[in-house]
């Protein structure tokens, strides 16, 4: 740290001057990578909701006749043919 003393005109003020530093390299990259990730999850959430709007439904899936039977057994129901 280089520091340069002046004497004033009266003798008792003193000044420092330092050279002025850029911002730190570590605080760039700490914002770049908050800002990136933060455009990242903004958008993620963006594109959620207009799939939510804009898709259809899903469709089920198609029951099988051998999960209905066994349902319908659970349930004290014959199946029909037995």
């Amino acid at each position: 740290m280089s520091a340069e003393f002046e004497i004033g005109d009266k003798g008792n003020k003193i000044s420092y001057e330092t050279e002025a530093k850029g911002f730190n390299p570590g605080l760039i990259v700490l914002l770049v990578v908050v800002g990136l990730l933060l455009v990242f999850l903004v958008g993620n959430y963006a594109l959620y909701l207009y799939a939510q709007k804009s898709l259809p439904p899903r469709k089920k899936k198609p029951v099988s006749k051998k999960k209905m039977k066994k349902e319908r057994l659970k349930q004290g129901v014959s199946a029909p043919g037995e």
